[in-house]
């Protein structure tokens, strides 16, 4: 299952800060794959559920980032 993310979510990656647009969830057996803009290149990359991070929020309480 693919779904388009609307809004986008703002992501760390291991190229840097980046903006999620898509999450492909491929099975059970699977890690979701994220396909994100990377904010200072414009490049599109899929990562794995485990390589990706949520950014700093502190209204919703997240303050590392």
């Amino acid at each position: 299952m693919t779904l388009q993310l609307n809004p986008r979510i703002p992501l760390t990656t291991p190229k840097g800060p980046a903006w999620a647009i898509l999450v492909i969830d491929a099975s059970d057996d699977h890690d979701l794959i994220w396909t994100c803009i990377q904010d200072d290149t414009g490049e599109i990359w899929c990562w794995s559920n485990k390589d990706v991070r949520g950014v700093k929020n502190v209204t919703m309480g997240r303050i590392l980032g």
